[in-house]
């Protein structure tokens, strides 16, 4: 049995055991931990439902729905957040789940797999698309914040319309390279698909391939998007008091703790496929998910917030700002040439590890 499917399984009692702590009032931190741990095997099921689904849906139709249930838990976690009024911890939690996608997965993939293979080969140019959307990301990030630091004074409604306006734009880039990537340049991405596809059926390799049951699969797709949804509403409603108590700040809490929770299932395929030596589909999990956050999944906050009351503009922290352009320029330089190694691996887990401690002792 894999190590994917293993937690998808172990960890659901934390379901039942979050539900009690929550209702029989076991504390604060008891009820934090529990949710927090019950949405991971969640997560992982919703992502295994979307790629099963994808199967039986094709290639081009699969890869949209991977594209667009990929982050599905962060974005839940940060609805279900901005709904509260936590507005400051779900934008702390768009820079975090970048850094974490581009430094702890891909480092995680590259050292495992480099430990394994003396030298892994992906292709670079996937990683040089994915790293050029996301330096227009950084800038759509890096500009509102530049506008209210070099200026006299901005009205709060002049950056939230910047910030819709950008969103907007990158809603529609996000689309663009969906294009690209599913019809217009497709076969530059056949490989990582196909390789996804038998991944799908990794630890059933001695069975018979068969398709997935559709309906099975949609009915979990389901189930899992609205547990993930009532234990985000649990995890939250404790999240300020419980990281509080612990003595952190709203921003360690939505750069670091986060993206950990809701990007489990991420974390698990890429270094999984890594260790496999399939570091086309690793860079791919790892790259496409930082972008699937920083051109639709933050754009749609901005505009859900504005919806229902709970404005969310894209002026961030500046060391959060510094904190991407670091990631995505660190990220961008190892995938460059097309191949990684452990040692790779190693300089994007230190590269996190510098910044994690630097958002821990970071007083704001």
């Amino acid at each position: 049995m894999s190590i994917k499917k293993t937690l998808s399984i172990a960890l659901l009692v934390f379901i039942p055991i979050s539900i009690a702590a929550e209702y029989l009032h076991w504390g604060t931190l008891t009820v934090f931990i529990t949710s927090g741990i019950a949405i991971i095997p969640l997560a992982i099921w919703l992502s295994t439902a979307t790629e099963e689904v994808a199967v039986v849906a094709g290639s081009s139709i699969g890869a949209l729905l991977n594209a667009v249930f990929g982050n599905a838990t962060e974005l839940i976690i940060a609805l279900v957040a901005l709904k509260a009024g936590l507005v400051d911890i779900v934008k702390a939690s768009i820079t975090g789940t970048i850094i974490s996608n581009l430094l702890l997965v891909m480092g995680l993939s590259m050292l495992l797999g480099g430990l394994r293979y003396k030298e892994q080969e992906f292709q670079p140019i996937v990683a040089r698309v994915n790293g050029s959307s996301m330096t227009l990301a950084v800038t759509a990030i890096v500009l509102p914040t530049m506008v209210i630091y070099t200026s006299n004074g901005v009205e709060e409604g002049a950056i939230l319309n910047l910030s819709i306006t950008v969103a907007v734009i990158l809603m529609i880039v996000y689309a663009l390279t969906l294009l690209f990537s599913l019809k217009t340049h497709s076969y530059l991405y056949e490989v990582g698909l196909v390789e996804l596809e038998g991944e799908i059926q990794a630890g059933e390799a001695e069975t018979p391939a068969h398709k997935p049951n559709l309906t099975l699969w949609i009915g979990v797709l389901v189930v899992a998007t609205l547990a993930v949804a009532f234990e985000s509403e649990i995890f939250v409603g404790v999240v300020e008091e419980a990281t509080k108590g612990l003595g952190l700040t709203p921003l360690f809490t939505g750069v670091i703790l986060l993206p950990l929770v809701g990007g489990a299932a991420e974390y698990v395929t890429a270094v999984s496929v890594a260790i496999k030596n399939n570091m086309d589909l690793s860079v791919s999990v790892a790259m496409g998910s930082s972008l699937l956050v920083a051109l639709l999944v933050a754009p749609i906050l901005v505009l859900v917030g504005v919806a229902i009351g709970q404005p969310m503009d894209l002026n961030f922290n500046p060391f959060e700002v510094v904190a991407v352009a670091v990631a995505v320029a660190v990220a961008n330089l190892i995938s460059l040439d097309g191949r990684s190694n452990w040692l790779e691996g190693t300089l994007l887990l230190a590269t996190y590890a510098v910044l994690g401690a630097a958002f821990y002792f970071h007083p704001a």
